[in-house]
């Protein structure tokens, strides 16, 4: 291992979440889930000290609040974007064969989870740092600096201890997904019951938005808010929950939809069984990598036009003018057009595809051609790709019957039909996130294919369970 052997002192260093002494009932590890659950329901609500809350912020910036899970101005200003990032990057180092880890030995597992601890800390301190020094909380002091520098630190490295007890075993699934899916459900709920009025002088969810629309149209004969609460611009729309709901029912069909290939298992005398490949071969993942690109580019604009605006100097104003220059509406800060994070942005809704058709065309291609791009990337680097599959496979001693056992011959036949699945994932969510941004989709569409995938995985998760605890033989053949 060379280079990753240097690291093994340092990692000895860092707190670790002690596995349990034995496996807990599926009760308990629920119990101890709700616990983690409920204590990131409370970071994301309690707001960071320090901040000057009489200044305007910036927007907060929906792609990454989905993806880190992570709430602006709380302790959960950061969520879970340092782990996030850290497992990407040591995944695809490692699938790619740039760095030579074997993880099918104890001591590479531990030395690749420790290395994702390490590279989680240090992504702590770099974006806990970024948003202080690159103003994205306005002018504070040094003292106001390093107060809300404590509590990202604090507050983040909770989380990913919090990641790490329920991946040892004391809780169900990981700190990831449940944050993602808590953090989505919070949005939607949020954007269908808030009484908060909003500008449009309806309340700011859906249900109590209709509820009012439909009374002043009974009572004070303004039945033009009935249509509008049907397409209002910026605000949840009846359209969007609709949208919505339709869309939770399309991708929980999706994921059901699968290529079963016919396998044989050499160890139990040539026994017949399948192996599924999902239509959506490569999930979430294109498009969770093709927001975060995008979301890196928004914050990284925003910071420096807080820098740069007012600057007189010719590169100040190049950045100002063509990549970060944003008027402001509010608390919010909206891109201007003609910027290349104005075109990178989502349309506003329909009326903004047809007020720009030239912004929605553009955001379009780059969301799909980048989803679709980062599919192929992401089979190839992360043994997803036919040829990793199939010496899997043969390792198992699994084969595919009628066909000579070598693992070429599986490797081919899998090249029919991985590849284009890979292609068609990527393009179909990509898709789905284009529609549901036009459409103004509850929750986002990022944010309700994040949210399907997690409910499906922790379904499978807690049936798995329930069936190891009813059968003890099964538990045993498992090797638990």
């Amino acid at each position: 291992m060379g280079v990753l052997e240097s690291f093994e002192p340092v990692l000895r260093f860092l707190p670790e979440i002690p596995r349990p002494e034995r496996k807990l009932s599926l009760t308990e590890r629920l119990v101890w889930t709700a616990v983690v659950l409920i204590l990131y329901l409370i970071m994301s609500q309690v707001p960071l000290y320090g901040i000057p809350w009489q200044l305007e912020g910036l927007e907060s910036l929906q792609l990454i609040r989905i993806i880190t899970a992570s709430k602006r101005g709380t302790l959960m200003e950061l969520g879970i974007g340092p782990l996030v990032t850290s497992g990407l990057i040591w995944q695809l180092l490692v699938g790619s064969r740039l760095i030579e880890l074997d993880l099918t030995s104890p001591r590479g597992r531990a030395l690749f989870t420790g290395l994702e601890k390490l590279f989680a800390i240090i992504f702590m301190v770099i974006e806990a740092l970024a948003f202080i020094v690159g103003g994205y909380y306005g002018p504070l002091t040094v003292e106001q600096g390093t107060l809300i520098f404590i509590q990202l630190i604090i507050a983040t490295f909770l989380v990913l201890m919090m990641d790490e007890m329920l991946q040892k075993g004391w809780g169900l699934g990981s700190g990831v997904s449940l944050f993602i899916a808590a953090n989505v459900s919070q949005q939607i709920f949020w954007q269908l019951f808030s009484p908060i009025m909003v500008a449009d002088e309806l309340p700011l969810g859906v249900i109590p938005a209709t509820a009012v629309a439909i009374s002043q149209g009974i009572f004070a004969g303004e039945w033009s808010k009935i249509n509008y609460i049907l397409f209002r611009s910026g605000f949840p729309s009846l359209i969007g929950f609709i949208t919505m709901i339709g869309l939770f029912i399309l991708l929980l069909y999706l994921e059901n939809v699968q290529i079963e290939i016919p396998i044989g298992v050499s160890k139990y005398g040539g026994m017949r069984t399948k192996i599924p490949l999902k239509f959506l071969y490569v999930s979430n993942i294109p498009i969770i990598l093709v927001s975060a690109l995008l979301a890196d580019l928004h914050i990284f604009s925003q910071i420096l036009w807080t820098r740069l605006s007012g600057n007189d100097d010719l590169i100040s104003s190049l950045f100002t003018t063509y990549i970060a220059n944003y008027n402001t509406t509010g608390q919010r800060f909206v891109p201007v057009k003609g910027t290349l994070v104005y075109y990178l942005s989502p349309p506003s809704g329909i009326k903004g595809v047809f007020t720009d058709p030239v912004q929605a065309l553009v955001y379009s291609l780059f969301l799909i051609g980048f989803s679709v791009l980062f599919s192929i990337v992401w089979i190839e680097t992360s043994g997803m790709d036919p040829w990793s599959q199939a010496k899997q496979l043969t390792e198992a001693g699994l084969y595919i019957p009628g066909f000579r056992r070598a693992p070429r011959v599986i490797a081919s036949i899998l090249s029919k039909y991985i590849p284009t699945l890979a292609i068609l994932s990527g393009l179909i969510v990509a898709l789905i996130a284009v529609i549901s941004d036009i459409v103004g989709v509850l929750g986002t569409g990022i944010g309700i294919l994040l949210l399907v995938g997690i409910l499906i995985q922790y379904q499978s998760l807690i049936a798995q369970e329930r069936a190891l605890e009813m059968y003890p033989l099964l538990r045993r053949l498992a090797g638990v």
